[in-house]
């Protein structure tokens, strides 16, 4: 997010309009915490996680009343628009606010999970995949020493995209995402006829909201018909830290940057993102009411390479 917010910053200055950073998201609209920024504010800020001007969950900004306050506070400041890096939650607050004050309003898709519809990838997407296939390595160093099975939750509430690529990319034995059905026969199965041919360890990927109810069910259930020694690892929020990988400056950047041009447009009520390396202007209300499909047949591609 730090990236996006540098992006925004230079870019409106650039164009002579004066730019306020928010602290604490919607809270801090509520509580008139902000300040104006300059191209020093966001010096050396890009290669941080994170954010800078960090963010809350403000329940009072569900409220009519609460979004009235921050709407009087963007008034007092001759605030114009509004630029909301964020995910579905952010994106609701941000398309309630607009409807019930006219406030113009652009988003940019900040959320690990790669769940928005309307780009390609959102930020941090890469950053926190690339942070689990460091684990996954490690962890693969112990399965492989000690002949165990590893089974790995990674985050995903409603989507499997970081399981999928941590998977693949890590090379694991079999992955369990939420858009897909499972039969765990077929996976401890599987499993035991690689333990007959001379496999001695294992690794499975899981998305936290995978159907049969995480890691935790699936150790259960391959306990009850393999002799495997099951081990599993939550790498839970060390997913959602540090330094943003290369690929994720880059598309905050330019995400950060489109934003600015949107607003001088007079867009309103819209995601910027990417898609096919083009850049494309969503309805807000699009972003969470349309699935974004996943490709399954890389499900079947990784059940040819583990194999």
């Amino acid at each position: 997010m730090n990236a996006a917010l540098r992006a925004i910053v230079r870019t409106a200055l650039n164009f002579g309009h004066t730019i306020y950073g928010i602290k604490h998201g919607y809270e801090g609209l509520i509580n008139d915490d902000m300040e104006p920024l300059n191209a020093g504010s966001v010096s050396n800020i890009i290669k941080y996680g994170g954010t800078v001007i960090q963010t809350a969950r403000s329940p009072a900004f569900l409220t009519p009343e609460g979004r009235q306050k921050a709407y009087e506070n963007i008034k007092k400041r001759n605030i114009s628009s509004l630029i909301v890096i964020g995910g579905d939650g952010s994106f609701h607050g941000l398309h309630e606010l607009i409807l019930e004050h006219g406030i113009q309003g652009i988003g940019v898709p900040g959320t690990i999970d790669n769940d928005l519809y309307g780009t390609d990838f959102t930020i941090g997407f890469d950053t926190a995949v690339n942070t689990a296939l460091d684990a996954i390595d490690k962890i693969r160093d112990t399965a492989t020493s000690h002949s165990r099975l590893f089974i790995i939750e990674v985050m995903g509430h409603t989507s499997g995209y970081i399981a999928l690529y941590t998977g693949v990319g890590g090379g694991a034995e079999d992955i369990i995402i939420p858009e897909s059905p499972v039969d765990l026969s077929k996976i401890w199965a599987r499993l035991n006829m690689g333990r007959a041919r001379g496999k001695k360890s294992s690794i499975i990927v899981v998305a936290e909201g995978e159907r049969t109810g995480g890691a935790a069910a699936v150790k259960a259930h391959i306990e009850k018909y393999s002799d495997w020694e099951v081990k599993v690892s939550i790498l839970g929020h060390i997913q959602r830290g540090g330094a943003p990988s290369a690929f994720d400056r880059f598309l905050a950047s330019r995400l950060g940057y489109e934003a600015v041009f949107a607003v001088m447009r007079n867009e309103t009520d819209k995601m910027v993102g990417i898609v096919d390396k083009a850049v494309t202007l969503t309805p807000l209300a699009e972003t969470w009411t349309k699935k974004k499909d996943l490709d399954l047949s890389y499900l079947a591609m990784n059940d040819i390479l583990s194999s």
